[in-house]
């Protein structure tokens, strides 16, 4: 078996090496793309791989087509929307992401970046404590729960709003569920995102939520930009002067938001979630050895695609 890491992003030295040790355990080939120049080098080399370890590298349908021997691709963190997975499931391929093992990493640069923007981006000028503050914590899977743990210590009141979890569990670790989003947004000071990115959610964060939100409001995005309806963003921006926007990821309109709102908001220079030396060795990790339990007995136990 041949097992490629492709990523243009590269992993820590010292979680290739653990990887490799994983492959060489299991007898297996290891190669390394890392900064390639382009697509096409991509596509050269999973030519005759079986299996790939990917970050935030664009797996579409071209891609998939010149890997004619692959069996299965793993995104080294959460989030799998640079992967086609249609033509995945058309070709046979599965796909997996690793949950979990970046959520400590983005939950502290969520912290991170209230506490920044909440001392008025360290200007010297008084700011305000997090502390005693109301804290919505919009989807409340890995990522969710740790940003809940991190903010109790900090004295926050966490509420979380998701379907998909029983309130009970919720409960259970100290945090308040709440029926519907709308009431996240009318009761959080803070509202921290962890939504993906999908037919369902793309803009789906718009001024009707937005403008439910309390005076001195704060939107913090570690999610995906394209969740973000950027006209109402701007619409919030200009209507109210005491809401303010940090992200990970810079949205389309950030010249427009540097250029008349100075001061109310915070973009990293690029996604920065997931770049901690552990969070670099867990995700790195977990993906080979999810590779080797998938080829070795047929687990399928974090596949995303059907």
């Amino acid at each position: 078996m041949k097992i490629l890491i492709a990523t243009v992003k590269p992993f820590a030295p010292v979680a290739v090496e653990q990887i490799r040790d994983i492959f060489n355990e299991a007898g297996y080939e290891t190669e390394v793309l890392e900064k390639y120049a382009s697509q096409d080098d991509l596509l050269h080399a999973v030519k005759e791989v079986d299996g790939m370890i990917v970050r935030s590298d664009k797996i579409d349908r071209q891609v998939l087509e010149a890997a004619g021997h692959l069996k299965i691709v793993v995104r080294a963190g959460a989030g799998y929307d640079n992967i086609d997975l249609e033509t995945a499931s058309a070709r046979d391929v599965v796909v997996m992401n690793t949950p979990g093992q970046n959520s400590n990493a983005v939950a502290e640069l969520a912290l991170g970046m209230m506490v920044y923007m909440a001392r008025n981006l360290f200007n010297g000028k008084p700011g305000t404590e997090l502390k005693g503050k109301t804290l919505g914590i919009h989807a409340y899977g890995h990522v969710g729960r740790e940003v809940a743990r991190i903010a109790k210590g900090f004295g926050m009141e966490t509420l979380a709003y998701d379907p998909f979890i029983s309130k009970t569990d919720i409960i259970n670790d100290g945090t308040i569920p709440v029926d519907n989003v709308e009431e996240l947004y009318e009761k959080s000071r803070y509202v921290s995102l962890h939504i993906p990115a999908n037919e369902k959610t793309v803009q789906s964060i718009n001024y009707d939520l937005l403008k439910r939100m309390p005076e001195e409001a704060t939107l913090v995005n570690t999610a995906r930009k394209e969740i973000i309806h950027e006209d109402d963003l701007l619409r919030m921006f200009r209507e109210r002067e005491d809401f303010r926007y940090v992200s990970d990821i810079a949205p389309g309109c950030a010249e427009t938001i540097a250029s008349e709102f100075p001061g109310r908001f915070f973009f990293t220079p690029k996604k920065m979630g997931a770049q901690t030396a552990e969070a670099n060795i867990n995700a790195g990790v977990a993906a080979a050895r999810q590779i080797v339990a998938f080829l070795e007995r047929g687990d399928r136990k974090f596949q995303v695609n059907k």
